[in-house]
């Protein structure tokens, strides 16, 4: 069984509340709910997490590329400047694919730069929910399943 990891950033945990011209009015726990069908579905574990905790990341990060086979990382504002969370996405021995909700290219300045992706395997963004959605079908086309080799 395909073992994913999703790493949530801070103040996801307010979606629902939080500015719904751009993040809609879906909760994080209803984003889970919707993930976690999915993978259900395909056969997939998943050990998601969300934390406002730079360093929880880095140690989450750290600890988990041992036991999964690939994450999916919303860093949320720390997209934008956190090199410590790109250096343990460096270091990390699986793929990670980084997703966001909105089009961070089509917001302010300061959000269309991440420093962390350059870490990544690939980067989707913009689609809500559904961001999470295709960087599961991603990894699922890049990790090999058992007996293949």
């Amino acid at each position: 069984m395909l073992k994913i990891g999703i790493i949530n950033g801070p103040n996801l945990n307010m979606l629902g509340k939080r500015d719904q011209k751009i993040y809609g009015n879906i909760t994080l726990k209803e984003i889970n709910r919707k993930i976690k069908s999915f993978a259900e579905k395909e056969g997939i574990e998943l050990t998601i997490m969300q934390t406002n905790f730079e360093g929880e990341i880095v140690e989450s990060i750290q600890k988990l590329s041992s036991q999964l086979d690939g994450f999916i990382i919303n860093p949320a504002a720390y997209t934008h400047y956190s090199y410590v969370i790109a250096d343990a996405l460096r270091d990390c021995p699986i793929p990670v694919i980084e997703v966001h909700l909105s089009n961070i290219l089509s917001r302010e300045d300061f959000r269309r730069k991440s420093v962390t992706a350059p870490a990544c395997i690939g980067q989707i963004a913009g689609f809500g929910y559904q961001s999470y959605i295709l960087a599961i079908r991603a990894l699922c086309s890049l990790v090999p399943s058992e007996g293949e080799g």
